[in-house]
């Protein structure tokens, strides 16, 4: 299951993401926005972050007008690694080295061909297993619970 958010300059973005879910049969979870209207991203950030923190959700997708502010918001969630890509190598590094679990896109940064494409990858690249990238991933834990 994906949790699905944006705000409004996301929302046309979203929209075509979920077609794209659609049509290869992956199931979903819409946190919304549901419109255009003006709204504060950060409250659909928390909302989809919180679906994946708490395992409701495998996995996110994020879209606002620069991807940025909304993987911020995301990011204040433990749990989650929310990234922001614009191209094909850092949606798959960002699975593969990083683990995340939340992928931010700006619909006013790329095209809905780039993203779907993000999406593709984001969705069908594991995380590697080997040791450096488990520590890795295992520190930014620990930097959320003040170990470090």
């Amino acid at each position: 299951m994906i949790a699905l958010g944006c705000d409004h300059a996301g929302y046309p973005l979203k929209e075509a993401i979920k077609q794209y879910l659609d049509s290869i049969g992956e199931q979903y979870t819409d946190f919304g926005t549901y419109s255009e209207e003006s709204v504060d991203y950060p409250i659909f950030a928390a909302k989809t972050a919180h679906a994946v923190a708490d395992g409701e959700c495998e996995k996110g997708i994020l879209c606002c007008g620069t991807g940025i502010g909304i993987s911020i918001a995301a990011n204040k969630v433990k749990g989650i690694r929310a990234a922001v890509c614009s191209d094909a190598f850092s949606a798959e590094m960002t699975r593969k080295h990083n683990d995340a679990n939340i992928l931010c896109m700006g619909a006013r940064v790329i095209s809905e061909e780039k993203a779907l494409e993000l999406v593709r990858i984001f969705l069908t690249t594991d995380a590697l297993h080997e040791e450096r990238h488990l520590r890795r991933v295992q520190m930014l834990k620990d930097m959320e619970n003040g170990k470090m």
